[in-house]
């Protein structure tokens, strides 16, 4: 569709699966919708390489916003995870029933708040943070201890998320309606580099609703490629399961456990009272990308079974 003009000379409105939305004129959306000029893009200072997407070809598919090429693309990125400790019980709680927590030993599962910051990628600059639980594959039938291993350290990880938040029109009508997530449009700071971590998240009266005060953890470099983790989120779009593939490549992360210089405060807001619902007992580990890149794959069907009662 073309572009209208907006009330904003800096905006443009756009159709999203029939919903208009305002995006930076001359931006990456505006430009290229979804279709990008890799050559181009690798041009831009702030983009390393543009190797890894070479190699991951879009496709036009139809979805709940229209057609689309998928996957989405995230040429500069960052993010932080915290990753904590939360009594199974709590968590099955918030879980639906076809789901279930991956537990680290019987009894205590693992929760996570996530913060990330893209810089560069197909729908323009945006910052997001998440409240997510790790669950089992959703068709494994028991808990593997590859899948534990996988989870802790990054490379393969299956989520079902509670809170996802983000700062702009366009990633909260694509996450929401064509992903099934749980976004909303609020204020959100992040800010990742190799000595600091920091995030706030506003909530609706304008105060916080959750923020994160950090030393970023050593960082080691990877070439491009070399590290390739994966996530795979569970939603329901229209009543019927399906499965959300990102994948992460990761360009420069460290991780520790020792957790004394994090500072996670919750406030008032629709993620702290997710996170307080899983009473978190402490964190275990602390996980910070300063530099990355990710190709988000559009929600396919699939199938999940009942958990055990």
């Amino acid at each position: 569709m073309s572009p209208m003009s907006s009330t904003q000379k800096n905006t443009v409105k756009v159709d999203l699966g029939g919903r208009e939305i305002e995006v930076p004129k001359g931006g990456m959306y505006d430009r290229y919708r979804m279709n990008p000029d890799l050559d181009a893009i690798a041009r831009d200072p702030r983009v390393s390489s543009v190797d890894f997407f070479r190699r991951l070809p879009k496709i036009k598919v139809d979805s709940p916003i229209g057609s689309t090429l998928t996957p989405n693309f995230y040429y500069t990125m960052s993010s932080a995870r915290v990753t904590m400790v939360a009594p199974s019980r709590a968590i099955r709680a918030r879980l639906p029933q076809e789901l279930s927590p991956l537990e680290i030993v019987p009894g205590l599962g693992l929760v996570s708040v996530m913060f990330f910051r893209y810089d560069v990628c197909d729908i323009d600059f945006y910052t997001e943070a998440a409240v997510g639980i790790a669950v089992k594959p959703a068709r494994h039938g028991k808990l593997g201890f590859f899948d534990l291993v996988s989870g802790l350290k990054n490379d393969h990880l299956d989520s079902y998320v509670l809170s996802l938040p983000v700062n702009t029109e366009i990633a909260q009508v694509r996450g929401h309606d064509g992903y099934g997530f749980p976004k909303w449009v609020t204020g959100l700071d992040v800010e990742i580099d190799e000595h600091r971590t920091t995030a706030q998240v506003a909530n609706d009266a304008g105060g916080v609703d959750m923020s994160l005060r950090a030393d970023t953890p050593a960082q080691r470099t990877h070439l491009s490629g070399e590290r390739v983790g994966s996530l795979t989120s569970y939603t329901t779009i229209n009543g019927a399961w399906h499965s959300t593939l990102n994948q992460t490549n990761v360009l420069r992360a460290g991780t520790t456990r020792s957790t004394g210089g994090i500072n996670l405060q919750l406030g008032e807001g629709r993620m702290s009272d997710d996170l307080r619902s899983l009473q978190p007992k402490r964190t275990i580990q602390f996980d910070v990308m300063t530099e990355g890149q990710a190709a988000l794959h559009m929600p396919v069907p699939t199938s999940v079974r009942s958990r055990n009662k």
